[in-house]
């Protein structure tokens, strides 16, 4: 009985969340999507200085005009990644998921857009009615030299590698330093507000916190709203925190971590670093609980 109560409020929670990403699909957004869907030519680039120049000039505008910007060149490599992780294409609803759109149709436009582009190859198949992706040539993405560097970034292993040093702003006020962190066994989660994987892991993280923190797990969480040029603000994070009983840190996630960390593709990702700053465990995408914790305990125990 407790074990389904539990799943209820889980499920509830992730509902409630999920509702409220939903509304960060806009008016605004809406507008600029239905341009972009409309404007669309088939083999030339969108070029979105000219959007933001000359047809969208609100501010609510451009700020969804600067999420969808940030999406754009991140769809090929989340696409690949996906299909390399869990040897089938995302639907169009996990794109959404993952992009922080309000719908299917929002990451099928999306999709068209990458489609036009010249600059991206021609590395998927799309069923013509539903729109949903048939097949996804990873290879080709790999041997492009836009995104092949990029793709094996963030999908070749980082076991036994040094983790970058960061130092990012925690929601609380004052930074953190990975550096600060030495001596202690660190899990890194870099997450965005509203994405349903991420809202399921931290469940997860919040148990394996209160369990593990004497023995010298330390625990950050990387929001990266602000690199992916989401909408929230700090107070919806700060009501995140409270609702979901997190007690630790949960910083702002930059750009320049980003790329120092290969490049986040696909929400939750999480990096495992032993007492000496080596990385030794690297997930992309939700990890079950008993995975996490096998293999914390197991570098917990080195000395």
């Amino acid at each position: 009985m407790t074990a389904r109560v539990g799943r209820g409020l889980l499920l509830a929670s992730l509902l409630g969340w999920s509702a409220a990403a939903g509304l960060a699909q806009s008016a605004a957004e809406t507008r600029v999507l239905d341009y972009i869907r409309d404007h669309l030519e088939p083999g030339k680039p969108l070029i979105v200085t000219d959007l933001y120049n000359n047809v969208f000039t609100q501010p609510d505008e451009r700020q969804a005009l600067d999420k969808l910007y940030n999406a754009f060149f991140r769809v090929p490599l989340f696409v690949a990644n996906y299909q390399e992780k869990f040897g089938s294409p995302p639907s169009l609803k996990i794109i959404a998921e993952q992009f922080d759109l309000g719908s299917p149709a929002a990451a099928e436009v999306l999709l068209r857009v990458m489609e036009s582009d010249p600059r991206v190859p021609r590395f998927l198949t799309r069923d013509p009615q539903t729109g949903e992706i048939t097949h996804v040539d990873v290879e080709k993405i790999k041997a492009d030299p836009k995104f092949g560097e990029a793709f094996n970034r963030q999908i070749s292993g980082w076991d036994g590698k040094p983790a970058p040093d960061f130092t990012l702003a925690r929601l609380a006020g004052g930074d953190i330093h990975l550096h600060d962190l030495e001596g202690k066994v660190v899990l890194l989660e870099v997450w965005f507000t509203g994405c349903p994987p991420c809202m399921q892991e931290t469940a997860t993280l919040v148990a394996l916190d209160h369990e593990l923190a004497a023995q010298g797990l330390a625990i950050v969480g990387a929001n990266a709203d602000h690199a992916l040029g989401l909408p929230y603000d700090d107070s919806v994070r700060q009501r995140y925190v409270q609702e979901h009983h997190i007690e630790y840190p949960i910083v702002h996630w930059t750009r320049a971590s980003d790329h120092a960390y290969g490049g986040v593709a696909i929400f939750p990702t999480l990096f495992l670093i032993d007492q000496k700053g080596v990385v030794r465990a690297h997930w992309i995408g939700y990890v079950q609980a008993g995975d996490l914790r096998r293999a914390i305990s197991g570098v917990l125990k080195e000395k």
